[in-house]
């Protein structure tokens, strides 16, 4: 019986952007796909600093001729990422691209040229719904809405006409160690006889019984990417004041994640910063002692999103004891911090100004007037004591003595779609530095690391040990 070495095999990363499946896949495999294809000098710069052995095409995916570029060599995996925003939900009824929203079919040239053994296609979920376009009287396109699916559906037989088994599913990154809610559709095909197999599950929610039963780890969290190095500066005394709905956010944060909150997540910090002590208290433990100097704070942070008009009584924000939300290309998550002492007569201000009563303003306008009482209902309970930036942790009264707000960094941001903490995104393989923006808008759009090395892993086994020893008969 005819044996193969797969030593010889190449792996093909068309789309590659930053680099989120190439380096997925070399985390499974232990090496730098060989080739990696992408239109964008600003992507391919990413990725040419973190993969430096590989091939790079800095040219548009149908320019490449497959044939060429293989030379002679194996194809064990194509993979593909397509331009998903002329399929997202958030594109609404803006219109759309034909040549953007077709860029899929080059997965079919590649699959009749050079005959990859594995094809694996990632995109958002609503790529199922590719279908024709219609043209309005200005010239412009938009889907048929009566025939959601069958360009879809033509591209899964085209594939199965060149001999192709084709499966999909929708996964989400939480669910194999990424930091993030992001889910995404994923297509597989192969054509060497082997059977198509998805990853099973790694991580879950806390409160399941998998989790529980440690069968599953728990998912990561927001909390886990927070460099607590980086100052969170104060919202009160800005140079530019922040907007009134960045304001209501907060304000609505700091009420559903800090004063409702039974068991807010609390972080120490020092009186120069977070220095080498800090650390997360357990929640499910008695607090440590917290005495009246300002060098012992407490920090009850939550993450506030930018994008869109708050609806009323909305909040938009999210715990750090959950995964973050799906990443975009534009950075918008802020770290907010209420920062806590102790309720005594004998405790001292966390800055050398007492911001006690900026933020008992703050809570009043925000909090209490705008979203604390509906005139129309009966009023609310009247108290003896002012609660307004007062909350109660493990039965003790803590006050609210400043409440600080940051955007999350890209490394930060990197760090929740799952990748490695060296991986390089401040300058290109040149050392050129690399613009904030430039980092984000790759990070929003790399495919998170976990699941390109899933399904690898799941897939093609036997590139992820010993590729000069693996044979495999056929």
């Amino acid at each position: 019986m005819k044996q193969i070495s797969f030593l010889d095999e190449i792996i093909v990363d068309n789309f590659a952007g930053g680099g989120g499946a190439s380096t997925g896949i070399e985390l499974a495999i232990g090496h730098s796909v060989e080739i990696a294809i992408n239109h964008d000098p600003a992507a391919i710069a990413m990725h040419k600093a973190n993969h430096p052995t590989t091939e790079h095409y800095l040219e548009s995916v149908w320019e490449v001729d497959p044939i060429k570029a293989v030379r002679g060599r194996k194809v064990a995996l194509c993979w593909f990422s397509p331009d998903c925003k002329h399929f997202s939900r958030a594109k609404g009824k803006t219109p759309v691209h034909n040549n953007i929203r077709g860029l899929a079919w080059v997965a079919i040239k590649w699959a009749a040229k050079v005959r990859p053994r594995v094809i694996m296609l990632e995109n958002v979920k609503e790529f199922k719904t590719w279908g024709p376009l219609l043209k309005n009287e200005k010239g412009e396109y938009y889907p048929n809405p009566k025939k959601k699916g069958v360009t879809f559906k033509r591209f899964v037989k085209s594939l199965r006409k060149l001999g192709y088994d084709v499966e999909w599913r929708e996964l989400k990154a939480c669910d194999y160690g990424a930091p993030t809610i992001r889910e995404r559709f994923f297509l597989v095909a192969r054509c060497d006889g082997q059977p198509i197999v998805w990853p099973k599950a790694t991580h879950g929610d806390p409160n399941s019984e998998e989790v529980k039963s440690g069968i599953l780890k728990p998912w990561k969290t927001a909390g886990e990417i927070i460099d607590w190095s980086i100052p969170c500066p104060s919202i009160f005394n800005r140079k530019k004041e922040l907007s009134e709905n960045t304001m209501k956010r907060i304000a609505r944060g700091l009420q559903k994640f800090v004063i409702n909150n039974p068991e807010p997540y609390i972080v120490r910090i020092g009186q120069t910063g977070f220095g080498g002590d800090r650390f997360q208290y357990e929640l499910n433990k008695p607090l440590t002692t917290i005495t009246t100097k300002a060098e012992h704070l407490l920090i009850t942070p939550f993450l506030t999103s930018y994008h869109s008009e708050t609806r009323e009584g909305e909040v938009r924000a999210l715990s750090l004891n959950s995964p973050i939300h799906t990443l975009d290309t534009s950075n918008r998550f802020g770290l907010v911090t209420a920062y806590v002492s102790k309720q005594s007569q004998n405790s001292v201000p966390a800055t050398t100004v007492d911001r006690s009563s900026f933020v008992k303003s703050f809570l009043i306008k925000y909090y209490g007037a705008d979203i604390g009482q509906d005139i129309n209902s009966p009023l609310h309970t009247i108290t003896t004591k002012d609660r307004f930036g007062l909350i109660t942790i493990k039965g003790q009264d803590y006050k609210i003595v400043d409440i600080g707000m940051r955007m999350l960094q890209p490394h930060e941001l990197f760090k929740a779609q799952g990748f490695p903490e060296n991986y390089i995104i401040d300058h290109d393989y040149t050392g050129k530095p690399y613009p904030k923006s430039a980092q984000v808008a790759r990070c929003g759009n790399a495919v998170p690391p976990p699941f390109a090395e899933a399904l690898v892993r799941a897939n093609l086994p036997e590139l992820c040990g010993d590729r000069d020893k693996v044979k495999r008969a056929v």
